[in-house]
């Protein structure tokens, strides 16, 4: 009996051993669930909290979806638009099964047709505008302040850059840059020639090239009613800041780069296969509103990145930098000793912000030669050609003046400014009627020059 009752005994103390043992391990589970779901859910909020302020990582392996027929189309037709037909006709081609869609087999076919009524422009005949910076707010510009009668001189208001554009939009006038008309080609021996290209229009159509001199926005001009900078907008395409009289920065269309993106926008045909206008800049008072001249007052170095992603955005979507000298010198005047420094300072200082240029619009729109071509005794022109200059623009009132030989392409260029409108509007009856664009806030007589 004593050793059953011991046996008992033994069993109960077991059996307490093992349910013991049992309730530490749910207890360790449970420990271990709760664990779990704690850091779990930190885990999730932390996530949650983490996308409200940035956007979901992209995984290395993820690809764009699949582009549509409709999509193609609607590429395909703004390309044709810009009269590259070809190019048009080539994405079509490369859609796999592009037989198969009938709206895109019917584009390719009047693509086709629109092809054969293109005409050659005559290159000796092509125009080319230019401006200096918008003004934003005539009340500021026109102020009666000494910059009022420069001002009134050489630059043009909003109002009638916007009137000027629909107009020659009207009667058929569309943007080229300088190398549609020709371009540098390279031969196998080394050698390079400059060679007149085709421009193919419509019936109706004609080639003008567009300029901007001093994309600078000039310390001097603050507070005038002009823009202080270019920026990248949230869209992705260049736009302006404006300094408001309480000193708020706004951001809009100010000058004539947004103003001109937008119309291109909305009028695919005034742009050929692309092209925009081309900005004339100097480098001593810094460039495209940045102040990146070391040398200059208000010197920042953080200002050049800025700066250079601007001009890099810019240069992607067609927009094309020339030089206007370093200084704002007088080429045709001064010394070829100056020339060369001036030239040094612009390729230094300027270049590696806004990319490589060769194209050099003369400042003043003084030239460094007459009406005779250049040839290598001028040595002017033989410093342009080492630093790169194959493209050289001046002021010419003449409808077009044109100089094409095989080392480079010179154009003369007309001002359609306050000075230009009031004393000679019958120079520019080609592009308009002065009658329909003068701001009547421009004050009268504009002074002579």
């Amino acid at each position: 009996m004593a050793i059953s009752e011991e046996r008992r005994r033994a069993r109960r103390r077991k059996q307490r051993r093992q349910a013991i043992l049992i309730i530490c391990i749910l207890l360790l589970v449970v420990a271990l669930i709760v664990t779990g779901l704690f850091f779990g859910i930190r885990g999730l909020v932390r996530l949650f909290r983490r996308g409200e302020n940035t956007a979901a990582p992209v995984s290395v392996t993820e690809t764009a979806a699949p582009r549509t027929p409709n999509a193609i189309l609607e590429e395909a037709t703004r390309l044709a638009a810009g009269y590259d037909y070809d190019k048009a006709i080539e994405l079509i081609q490369s859609f796999p099964g592009f037989e198969n869609y009938e709206k895109l087999s019917e584009a390719i076919g009047q693509f086709e047709e629109a092809k054969t009524q293109l005409l050659p422009a005559n290159l000796n005949e092509v125009t080319h505008v230019f401006f200096h910076t918008l003004i934003a707010d005539n009340a500021k510009a026109f102020d009666g302040e000494y910059t009022e009668d420069g001002y009134n001189q050489y630059m043009t208001t909003i109002s009638e850059f916007n009137a000027m554009l629909r107009i020659m939009h009207e009667r058929g006038y569309v943007l080229v840059n300088l190398d549609d008309m020709a371009k540098v080609v390279t031969a196998e021996d080394g050698t390079t020639k400059m060679e007149p290209l085709e421009i193919l229009l419509p019936p109706g159509k004609k080639p003008m090239v567009m300029s901007q001199d001093d994309v600078s926005y000039y310390r001097y001009m603050l507070g005038d009613g002009f823009a202080t900078r270019l920026v990248i907008g949230d869209d992705g395409y260049p736009t302006n800041e404006y300094t408001n009289e309480d000193g708020t920065v706004v951001r809009g269309d100010y000058d004539l780069v947004p103003i001109l993106e937008k119309f291109i926008k909305e009028h695919p045909d005034f742009s050929y296969r692309g092209a925009r206008a081309t900005l004339a800049i100097t480098g001593y008072d810094g460039v495209l509103g940045y102040r990146t001249c070391p040398s200059g007052e208000g010197y920042d170095e953080a200002e050049i990145e800025k700066a250079r992603a601007v001009a890099e955005r810019m240069r992607e979507l067609g927009w094309v930098f020339a030089s206007h000298s370093w200084g704002h010198q007088l080429y045709g005047s001064i010394s070829t000793e100056k020339l060369r420094t001036d030239a040094e300072k612009w390729d230094s200082e300027v270049k590696p912000i806004l990319g490589d240029t060769d194209i050099i619009i003369y400042a003043h729109g003084e030239d460094i030669a007459g009406i005779e071509a250049y040839d290598s005794s001028n040595e002017k022109y033989n410093i342009l050609r080492e630093y790169g200059f194959r493209y050289f623009c001046n002021v010419d009132a003449h409808t077009y003046w044109v100089q094409l030989t095989d080392e480079y392409l010179r154009q003369g260029r007309r001002n359609l400014d306050g000075y230009r409108m009031y004393y000679n509007p019958e120079m520019l009856t080609d592009l308009f009627d002065v009658s329909d664009v003068w701001d009547a806030e421009r004050p009268t007589p504009v002074p002579p020059i």
